[in-house]
């Protein structure tokens, strides 16, 4: 039976180019990873620093949540959980190449007459670099007294000269590049005969059965100058042609990738079928130089350079019906809708079967601001299932009413400037946070009262730059730490450890001078996104104004 198959490169910002792979747990308890395209854009979205993504323009009917790290069906509400792992690199590939063979594999079948040879660049580079190979007429440069007991070769063709004036320099992301402009096929065709000297440009392929040793041979008799040139023109011819760029790590320490070896590997995969541009991977840079304490000044118009929280006891002396009766307003005539809380009909009893607050069930009530309606029954077991800070959400549009807190668990937050410049805000200095939160025991609002919890990761060091916008993200970032909503306890979406501080749904920047895992700059979005998610926990400009009274 055959059967179609093909290949497709990924750019190496997507998730697969980054080995980054997504995972949702399925009914036997292990992890199954989503396809291809569907990983792709859950991790873009990731990026982007979205709360969540919907998948239903791309055909699946599920919400991805990155606060929860779960996924929502739409039709049935049903939650499995997400992974994103990065202890994979794609593509995932083991074993050896199989040695080239010629189609059909039997030799019973009839074969058709080979079509005319590709002119693309990337196969005018295979098909001579396979025939210097083959033929082994890259021979090293005899010596002078060599050259003298030898007899001169009838026939010997004159040497072309070298390509270039010599190999260029690795950029500034370990691509060695050649010219910006693609060169015509000819062209082309010209510098891949040039790279080996003594190929002729109309070699043709190796053959299927070609041995195997004498390809070693040949490769051991290229020297230096002409591996550089090679890995040269391959980046060159790639580039131009779109192909892209395959990160390769360096194994023996931080230095340059050996051009020797880059040419190497450029035969090898280019042999192979397969294209290749060699670059060096970037860099994790968490943190910025190091500071003195001279030069960390303090944060024009903020007061301080730290503050610390501690747990905020909820106001006392009032019924959960006391705090909701200042939002809500009766309805004597419920329309003919289900509640929301309960999934009962409106003009029915409440369906809630918990503890029985004071009201009755059959009482119904709007909210004053977004105009939902609900059992007053369900809303007072709702707040009482809450934080009890005298505060309520719209269960519906998360509208908020009164000034909402959270469970953070004690800790210290400090911020300053440091005279280094964030990458895409280069002209201006940066502003540095750092969060102290020590382990300890849950309180009563915690998921597990008495029980100890851990702290990982912390201090934990964040930056802003020092913008109009940036002062205006720390300022609300002020408020969220008053309001304990910076931290949670819960269960880690990246390790799997429950009863630890996490984060509660509002990003933050913990790479200083660079972007690999979407926690760093640049990020033109970021300011952005991250008010919206202070404005989602009801912090806003007014807000501040609210603190100071």
């Amino acid at each position: 039976t055959l059967r179609p198959v093909r290949r497709n490169y990924y750019d190496p910002s997507s998730a697969p180019g980054k080995g980054v792979v997504w995972e949702w747990e399925n009914d036997n308890g292990s992890w199954t990873p989503y396809d291809m395209e569907v990983g792709i854009t859950i991790q873009h979205a990731y990026e982007k620093q979205h709360p969540w993504v919907d998948l239903t323009p791309i055909g699946f009917s599920y919400v991805i949540d990155f606060s929860t790290m779960g996924q929502i069906n739409r039709q049935t509400q049903r939650q499995r959980r997400v992974r994103r792992r990065l202890d994979l690199v794609y593509p995932m590939v083991t074993g050896s190449l199989p040695k080239p063979q010629s189609w059909p594999l039997s030799p019973a079948l009839p074969t058709s007459p080979p079509g005319p040879p590709c002119a693309c660049p990337q196969c005018v580079l295979v098909m001579s670099v396979k025939a210097a190979v083959a033929h082994g007429s890259t021979a090293p440069q005899p010596s002078t007294a060599t050259r003298k007991n030898s007899a001169p070769h009838s026939g010997a063709t004159k040497v072309p000269p070298a390509l270039g004036p010599g190999p260029k320099p690795l950029d500034s992301t370990g691509t060695m590049r050649g010219l910006g402009k693609p060169a015509p096929a000819q062209a082309i065709r010209r510098q891949a005969t040039s790279m080996v000297p003594g190929t002729a440009a109309g070699s043709p392929a190796s053959p299927p059965g070609a041995d195997s040793k004498t390809r070693r041979v040949a490769l051991a008799t290229l020297n230096r100058n002409n591996l550089q040139r090679l890995a040269i023109a391959q980046s060159r011819v790639l580039i131009a042609s779109g192909v892209p760029t395959v990160p390769v790590k360096n194994l023996n320490g931080s230095s340059p990738v050996n051009p020797a070896l880059a040419g190497i590997t450029g035969i090898l995969m280019s042999a192979a079928g397969l294209p290749v541009c060699l670059t060096r991977p970037p860099k994790l840079v968490l943190h910025p130089p190091p500071v003195s304490k001279s030069e960390i000044k303090s944060i024009p118009g903020v007061s301080n350079t730290s503050r610390k929280t501690t747990k905020k006891q909820a106001k006392k002396g009032k019924t959960p019906e006391e705090v909701l009766k200042k939002y809500l307003q009766k309805v004597r005539h419920p329309p003919e809708e289900d509640c929301t809380i309960c999934m009962e009909r409106l003009t029915a009893p409440s369906g809630y079967k918990g503890p029985q607050p004071t009201v009755k069930p059959d009482v119904v009530g709007k909210l004053s601001r977004c105009g939902h309606v609900y059992h007053i029954y369900c809303l007072v077991a709702m707040y009482n299932n809450g934080n009890k800070d005298g505060s309520l959400q719209c269960p519906t549009c998360k509208t908020i009413y009164g000034v909402k807190t959270g469970t953070q668990p004690p800790g210290k937050m400090e911020y300053h400037l440091i005279p280094h410049s964030l990458p895409g805000h280069p002209d201006c200095k940066t502003i540095r946070i750092i969060y102290s939160i020590p382990p300890g025991i849950q309180g009563p609002e915690h998921p597990n009262p008495g029980k100890s919890f851990s702290a990982r990761g912390f201090p934990r060091h964040c930056y802003l730059p020092d913008s109009e916008k940036g002062r205006k993200v720390l300022k609300l970032l002020l408020v969220a730490w008053d309001r304990r909503l910076i931290f949670a306890i819960g269960t880690s979406s990246t390790t799997g450890e429950s009863d630890t501080v996490v984060w509660n749904e509002v990003h933050h920047k913990t790479e200083f001078g660079s972007n690999l895992t979407g926690h760093g700059y640049p990020d033109a979005n970021y300011l952005d996104n991250v008010l919206a998610e202070l404005a989602a926990q009801g912090i806003s400009e007014d807000s501040t104004a609210q603190e100071k009274d």
